[in-house]
């Protein structure tokens, strides 16, 4: 068995082909998607955070809003830029969206992506201290954030509070339990992968990482769980880690699959530069069903993985990504024993 989830970055374009056309349209439309997904089974519903740009950004409001329109999918990121955090405050709105889905928030996190502006961080306040890069600080809130979501008491209560308080050192409210262990790091690199583990946090991996050697994506990636299971194992840590990868696949059953994606079938790995280093980007999966089992049976990281997480093509509508996951869940799952 294997988590299947969607991950949608949110574009909207005020383009008439686009069918999100505005930022209300990407977050409307982001809850009716994971409204139907989980009708269909799907048991996750990730969304990318960026700033700066027409995608999904401020993510709590809509964690919030899907926890309350769902029953039993995990609702999640993949994943917050910790440069732009306020760790504290970041504990006090993921608590309260985990509670109104009752303790379904799967949180990723990560030290970002190149974003739309230079250094943006910057304008939402943020300067790494001084001996410190931007990931660096990245980093170093999200130590904070991990510390205070331990429940534990840490501010020196007022003696004249305006309400009663509780004894002791004060913690922050609303705390759910459990939200600290569903912490996930999006580590693009087998070096990130292992200070995850080290962190006690979950590893999230994407459809890009920030190396390459030469392999092709998916041993690449494969090597980078394995070796996130050794230092988690290395680390003492008691409970049993949870591991994802993302993936683009579009089984092709009807028309419109083939008029949208018939031209990936010949897809392959690509290398490029990010931030002055080589990095290795992951085929689209694309093609008739029986197509698909056989090459994603040799797919070694999506083995390796517990949980999988379709990146979904947002701005083609709620109706076209419900039957992207559909077919996927119904035609290619089953066969591969993910179902």
């Amino acid at each position: 068995m294997k988590n299947i989830g969607f991950l949608s970055f949110g574009h909207w374009t005020p383009w008439p082909q686009s069918q999100t056309r505005s930022a209300a349209d990407a977050l409307l439309q982001s809850i009716d998607l994971a409204v139907a997904a989980e009708e269909l089974g799907v048991d996750g519903a990730y969304f990318r955070v960026h700033h700066f740009a027409r995608q999904l950004a401020a993510p709590f409001p809509l964690l919030a809003a899907v926890g309350a329109r769902t029953s039993r999918i995990e609702i999640g990121t993949g994943v917050i830029d910790m440069r732009y955090e306020n760790p504290l405050y970041m504990a006090e709105d993921a608590g309260s969206a985990d509670l109104i889905s009752g303790g379904r928030l799967q949180l990723g996190i990560s030290r970002g992506s190149p974003e739309q502006v230079i250094d943006g961080f910057r304008y939402f306040g943020y300067e790494p201290p001084e001996g410190m890069d931007h990931a660096d600080m990245a980093r170093r809130h999200t130590e904070v954030l991990l510390q205070v979501l331990e429940g534990e008491g840490f501010a020196e209560p007022n003696p004249r509070p305006m309400f009663p308080n509780p004894p002791g050192l004060l913690r922050l409210e609303p705390h759910s339990p459990g939200l600290r262990d569903r912490i996930w790091w999006g580590a693009g690199s087998r070096a990130t992968a292992e200070w995850t583990a080290e962190q006690g946090m979950n590893l999230m991996s994407s459809t890009l990482l920030t190396e390459d050697t030469g392999v092709p994506f998916h041993r690449l990636q494969a090597e980078q769980i394995e070796r996130f299971r050794a230092a988690w194992t290395a680390a003492g840590h008691t409970r049993e880690p949870r591991v994802s990868v993302s993936r683009s696949i579009f089984p092709v059953i009807s028309d419109a699959d083939r008029a949208y994606f018939g031209h990936e079938s010949r897809s392959q790995d690509q290398v490029g530069m990010i931030d002055g280093g080589r990095a290795r980007f992951g085929k689209t999966y694309a093609g008739e069903p029986d197509q698909l089992v056989r090459e994603l049976a040799e797919d070694e990281a999506v083995a390796a993985a517990d949980t999988l997480l379709l990146t979904v093509p947002n701005q083609l509508g709620v109706d076209y990504n419900a039957h992207v996951l559909q077919a996927v869940v119904e035609h290619v799952a089953p066969a591969l024993g993910w179902r």
